[in-house]
Parts: structure tokens; sequence; C-alpha cells
């Protein structure tokens, strides 16, 4: 047996634990018990909005919504609390949404102005986390990532053989269909790349944001979706998306 393959058989019983998705207060789902074929309705989302609307208004200004660390990526950050809403306001959660097996997470947009239901798609957040107890099985092995190339200042790619890949894990666009690449910082945290959908996005809504704005919304206002597990991006001076390191 390799030298890596004993770590990773070592820590794996750890790592399963660590990477439990911690702002969905548990693990996925297994894919086995995930609905299959599910779709985001846009009348299940329109009854989730009412039934926020109607909860907002009878408990002054109160937003159904479970605790997040402030530091919660923005998009991660407001997550639905289905059990605030049933049965009251619902008679259940939404069929695809992770309460009931499926492969969405309801979350809230702009929760502090004027909330909007939106869609977290888990299946990113499987890819990611498969990738994490490889790469730190391997960190344990060689004390740092295997770097493939720079991307950005700050950002790379990696070499996925090296972390026993035959070809690189990749993300399904929920805007576009498309796979996504990921990609590591210097911190070594993993992040799902909308390059591709960003610059379709600038390029169809006409916009020329100003360097240094978080140009992501530009995503989420369009979508059912918002663009979770990715970093923040804006533009070059070519109007072109790019990786914006805080």
């Amino acid at each position: 047996m390799s030298k890596g393959n004993s770590a990773m058989k070592k820590l794996l019983p750890i790592l399963l634990l660590m990477f439990c998705i911690p702002w969905l207060g548990g693990c996925m789902y297994p894919e086995g018990r995930l609905a299959a074929n599910q779709v985001p309705y846009e009348s299940q989302m329109e009854s989730v909005q009412k039934a926020i609307e109607q909860f907002q208004k009878d408990n002054g200004g109160i937003l159904p919504i479970k605790t997040r660390n402030m530091k919660t990526p923005i998009y991660q950050k407001y997550p639905i609390d289905f059990n605030r809403l049933i049965p009251k306001y619902l008679p259940d959660a939404p069929g695809n949404a992770y309460e009931s097996g499926g492969n969405y997470l309801y979350v809230l947009l702009h929760a502090e102005k004027k909330p909007e239901v939106k869609l977290i798609d888990l299946r990113t957040s499987e890819t990611i986390r498969d990738l994490k107890i490889r790469l730190a099985a391997y960190m344990e092995s060689n004390g740092y990532p295997p770097y493939s190339k720079v991307l950005s200042d700050k950002v790379y790619s990696l070499d996925f053989k090296e972390l026993g890949y035959q070809s690189p894990p990749q993300a399904v666009s929920p805007y576009s269909g498309v796979y996504m690449p990921i990609v590591i910082d210097n911190k070594g945290n993993l992040y799902a790349d909308y390059s591709v959908d960003l610059a379709k996005a600038l390029k169809e809504s006409g916009t020329h944001p100003k360097n240094g704005e978080d140009i992501r919304d530009l995503l989420a206002e369009k979508s059912p979706f918002v663009p979770a597990f990715s970093m923040p991006y804006t533009v070059n001076k070519d109007n072109e998306p790019i990786f914006m390191i805080q």
C-alpha cells in the first residue's frame, strides 16, 4: 500500500466528520437518498417566498433563518429554517429541498433589505467535499497542496493526478450546465470557478462594473440560484471577470 493511501485510510473517519457542511447543521444526504431528477420548480419558490413575507410581517420583521457565523460566505449566510414555517405558513418543505432529501438548499438573498428566495445546488458542495478529503490526506503526507498553475494572484489550479483523480473533478454550473473547474487559494480554500458564466452575464447584460466591485450578483439576480462556494470576482480593464482576493 502506498504511503498516500495509508494516510488516507487513517484520516478518513475523522475527515468524514470534519467535512460535514457546518452551515447545513449535519452531513449531506447520501446520494441514494436524494430524490431523482429534482428541479427548482417556480411554484415551489413562490410558495416559500410568500411564506417568508407573511412570517416576517407577523413577527415584526424577523426572518425564519438559521443562525450562521458572521464569517459565513454571503450566499450561504441565510439558510431558511423550514421548522419555523411549518405548518402555519407551509404544509411541508419543498420536495426538492435539502430537508426533504433534495438537491437544493433554500436561502435568502438581500436578507437585510428585501429578502428574496434563492437556491444553492448542493451537488457542487459534494464535489468540493470529496476534493477536500483527498487534499487533506495528500497534505498529511506532503505538507503542501499539489499546485499546478498560477491562475491569478494567490489563486491556483491543482495537479489532480497527484490527488488520485483520473480526470479533474468538476462541478456542473446551475446557470449554463457547463463544467466549472475547482481552484484553490493561498490559504487552502477550494472554490468553484464561475468565470465562464460571469463572462457570459457581463456580455449579455451590457454592464461595465468598476474594478473592485463584486460582480457575482449578475448571476444571482437573473436566476433561481446563487453562485455558492465561489470567491468574489471583479473585472479587469477589458471588462472581463477576474478573481478578487480580499
